[in-house]
């Protein structure tokens, strides 16, 4: 049995994934955090298990935790859970190139799953979209992604958008930075034919829909993830923290929970 934490349980990830995981018998929910000026620390979540500030008042050492919050606050558990050995479940999105660097040196003292979707057909799609884009590879086709996001998400794009299109320049053996266009407005001109295209929309409750366009002159190839609910996301980050708990230390993705 896995002993469990999750961070932000008041939030509409970690609230989620805190709940399923009480209904599963594989899960030993010891714990939850909310922020440490919050209003509910100490109060019961649900069934006994209690809202904490911080990994370090646990009364129950976890072996995983799952972070759905923000940068600033993933940041500050990934230091406790270094301390304290516990390993890490990451889906926080928004990070910069130094906080991913910060992330990737925490990975050498504890074992850490970050992906910026935990959701299994997404991952799939990551794998295909890289398979793709090297057989059309220097063959005349334009890459762009699009995606659409509720009224509620606070980064553009997101995280998955910009992971989908780092797979794309990688397996094109360009720099994302510098072939990077997001969005579009006035007098451009042609597109550059080493552009990719990431776009993003905000609308009503929509979960997340993600689609890569492979397009050239006479045919287009589309690749669509449509998630209808966030509970493929926290089952997700659950599947990974079975598979992390008892890992080595080390930097994981979803690829190597799926083993694709």
């Amino acid at each position: 049995m896995v002993k469990l934490a999750v961070a932000g349980a008041k939030g509409r990830m970690g609230s989620l994934i805190a709940n399923l995981a009480l209904q599963e018998s594989d899960f030993k929910l010891v714990g939850v955090t909310e922020k440490p000026d919050s209003e509910f620390i100490g109060s019961e979540f649900s069934r006994g298990v209690k809202f904490y500030s911080s990994l370090r008042e646990f009364e129950e050492r976890p072996d995983v935790l799952i972070d759905f919050t923000t940068p600033n606050a993933t940041l500050k558990n990934i230091e406790d859970a270094k301390t304290l050995g516990v390993s890490l479940v990451i889906g926080t999105t928004g990070f910069s190139e130094e906080e991913k660097r910060i992330i990737e040196e925490a990975s050498k003292v504890i074992p850490i799953v970050f992906s910026p979707n935990m959701s299994l057909g997404v991952n799939i799609l990551f794998k295909i979209v890289g398979e793709v884009t090297r057989a059309l590879k220097d063959k005349g086709y334009d890459v762009e992604i699009f995606e659409i996001h509720h009224r509620f998400k606070k980064d553009a794009p997101s995280g998955t958008a910009v992971r989908l299109a780092e797979i794309v320049a990688e397996n094109l053996g360009k720099n994302l930075e510098d072939v990077a266009v997001y969005g579009r407005k006035g007098l451009v001109g042609e597109r550059k034919p080493d552009e990719i295209g990431i776009l993003s929309s905000r609308m009503g409750d929509v979960v997340g829909d993600h689609t890569v366009f492979f397009g050239t002159l006479g045919e287009r190839l589309e690749l669509t993830h449509r998630a209808t609910s966030r509970e493929t996301f926290a089952r997700g980050a659950l599947i990974a923290a079975k598979w992390v708990f008892d890992k080595k230390p080390g930097l994981y993705t979803m690829f190597d929970v799926l083993e694709i």
